[in-house]
């Protein structure tokens, strides 16, 4: 084995690792991926860089921006929440509505933001229907996944895999040759889940009370401001209670009057109530030190924790948010949302302390007190171009533009068919898609930078710069042997489930993006190897990359309900795990039929 194969094999363990881990961020890993194998001599700088000029990155840039028009009409918004009129008169058949809703726009628009619109809806929709949201988000995003996986355009993984493949000279995948198999899957899926996966959901009701489910009204806690007080005088931002005990002034009770989520150069006077929201040994420590604070923890009650002038708002972060990786006190968060943080919920945890120094990540969800009237701007933030965040506990819907609609599902529409007709490459079809709304004005070139998810971007860089690696060194090929020795001797099937099998193990600890990198040279030396056709290895990566259901960290739209539905890790390996059994079966024996195999 050369040093270089070596090299590449330390990479992609390195890879795995941090990957799964989730110890740097995925576009950070993907990039220093493709340094090390530059340094390294591996790839040439020149081959390094090739990613960022590739087919495969630079439409699935222009298909967001698609993604991001057709959301600006308001369409998906109005479809979501009329969907919620089929639920009130009967659940079951309000959820096999929205699995093949949302399948179907997936299958042509980008799901991270169809799921994000749909998110606030559905939760809106089980709380109105007496249903638990646990059981209709789960459902959500797999049915963004069956989706997807049908058409070329559907994922990013697809054009990926279809890149990969052209670049090692091999035919460029069709718009919808992976559909006829994707279709069956995704059909079976909706059947599971209709029928076993949302009875294996948990049933727990999510708390409408976000006091309670944030257990925040320990560290909500009123102060006074006695005489010899040496906050008295002084800017918020300058005081003792700021600077010295980190607390957050959520309002200052005044002689009758209430300021709420006053500024930082607002002056406290003696006699000044002060809601704060602080760690309450802090506060006891403060009184005991300077014997100038009453302390009395606020009472349990709908209308202490939020007076009339706020609200409260779940906030969650998104996959391809500006917040991912960064601290509260790095973005500004008071200043730039008017908003004062209460509580973290990562996961299974929840953070009350020291929130301002913890970094975010993807499905985290900020709970925060904001003023009421700045709540439509959050809503607008929501719904713009390349979101930050979705909110939970408000509900929104952007005015339709039917006009606009018209036109850009007509572009969209156009582009298709002429790239399913072999007229125009799909790369040249979405960069004209994208020029063709900026002259009509429904896209402006500023909101083309901010629609294009830049993570992603990076991700397909760095991802292409490991195939490239892995068939360059030859280990595409090694990898390739070593694995029809040992399966082909059982038959086609055995092959092509393997790779399958493989592929939807890696998908589960890495991106997918990343496994199909990994994995799509290696089943290009499968096929030339058997001598037979290479389509229905692609498509077998393809789909195996995609249909990631065990883990909430395998796929972004799953991540994205994993604090929204106040599920646990178990939740999504108790439905997901006989659904990946599922698709590995059906596809084992789908595949190499459809394709003339066996």
């Amino acid at each position: 084995m050369t040093t270089a194969a070596i090299i590449t094999i330390c990479v992609i363990i390195l890879a795995v690792i941090l990957f799964a881990t989730e110890a740097l961020p995925i576009d950070l890993v993907a990039i220093s991926m493709m340094l090390i194998l530059v340094v390294t001599g591996v790839i040439s700088p020149q081959e390094g860089v090739e990613g960022f000029s590739n087919k495969a990155t630079i439409t699935v840039a222009f298909m967001f921006v698609l993604s991001a028009a057709l959301l600006k009409t308001g369409a998906l918004q109005v479809l979501a929440h009329r969907l919620s009129h089929v639920f009130r008169y009967n659940f079951n058949s309000g959820i096999l509505m929205m699995m093949f809703m949302i399948a179907i726009i997936s299958a042509f628009v980008n799901n991270t933001p169809v799921v994000a619109v749909f998110i606030p809806v559905v939760i809106q929709i089980a709380h109105t229907s007496g249903q638990s949201p646990s059981k209709m988000l789960i459902p959500l995003s797999f049915a963004s996944i069956f989706g997807g996986m049908c058409t070329l355009i559907g994922t990013s993984t697809n054009i990926l895999v279809s890149g990969i493949a052209e670049k090692e000279g091999e035919r460029a995948v069709d718009m919808f040759q992976m559909s006829p198999v994707a279709g069956l899957l995704l059909v079976v899926g909706i059947v599971y889940m209709s029928i076993f996966g949302i009875q294996l959901l948990p049933k727990s009701r999510r708390s409408k009370d976000l006091k309670e489910k944030f257990e925040v009204n320990n560290y909500i806690t009123l102060v006074e401001l006695l005489s010899n007080s040496t906050s008295i005088g002084q800017k918020i931002m300058e005081s003792e209670l700021v600077s010295e005990f980190n607390m957050d002034i959520i309002e200052v009770r005044r002689n009758g009057d209430q300021f709420t989520l006053p500024p930082g150069d607002f002056y406290l006077n003696h006699g000044d109530v002060l809601k704060v929201r602080c760690d309450v040994d802090k506060l006891k420590s403060l009184k005991d030190k300077t014997k100038t604070l009453s302390v009395s923890p606020v009472k349990i009650g709908d209308n202490d924790l939020t007076g009339k002038n706020s609200a409260l708002v779940e906030m969650v972060i998104t996959s391809s948010s500006d917040m991912h990786g960064k601290t509260l006190k790095e973005l500004d968060f008071r200043r730039r949302f008017r908003a004062i943080p209460l509580a973290i919920k990562h996961h299974e945890d929840i953070q009350h302390n020291d929130l301002y120094d913890i970094k975010l990540n993807a499905g985290d969800v900020v709970l925060a007190e904001v003023k009421s009237h700045y709540v439509k701007e959050l809503n607008k933030i929501e719904t713009s171009q390349n979101a930050p965040f979705v909110l939970l506990s408000e509900n929104h819907i952007t005015e339709f533009d039917k006009k606009k609609f018209t036109i850009v599902i007509s572009v969209i529409a156009t582009m298709v068919i002429l790239a399913t007709a072999g007229v125009l490459d799909i790369m040249v079809g979405s960069i004209l898609s994208v020029i063709t709304l900026v002259f009509f004005k429904i896209v402006t070139m500023k909101e083309i930078y901010q629609a294009i998810h830049w993570k992603i971007i990076f991700l397909l860089v760095g991802a292409l710069s490991l195939g490239l690696a892995i068939h360059k060194t030859g280990l595409d090929v090694s990898i390739a042997q070593a694995f029809l020795d040992q399966l082909l001797p059982f038959g086609i099937v055995a092959v092509i489930s393997g790779l399958y099998l493989v592929t939807s193990l890696l998908t589960e600890v890495m991106s997918n993006n990343a496994s199909a990198a990994l994995m799509t040279p290696i089943a290009i030396a499968i096929a030339h190897s058997t001598g037979v056709e290479v389509l229905p290895f692609l498509v077998t990566v393809m789909i195996a990359a995609s249909a990631t259901f065990m883990t909430p960290i395998g796929y972004q739209t799953n991540t994205m309900v994993y604090s929204a539905g106040n599920y646990k890790f178990k939740d999504f390996f108790k439905v997901g795990f006989l659904l990946n059994i599922l698709f590995w079966i059906l596809s084992s024996f789908s595949i190499p039929w459809y394709f003339g195999l066996i």
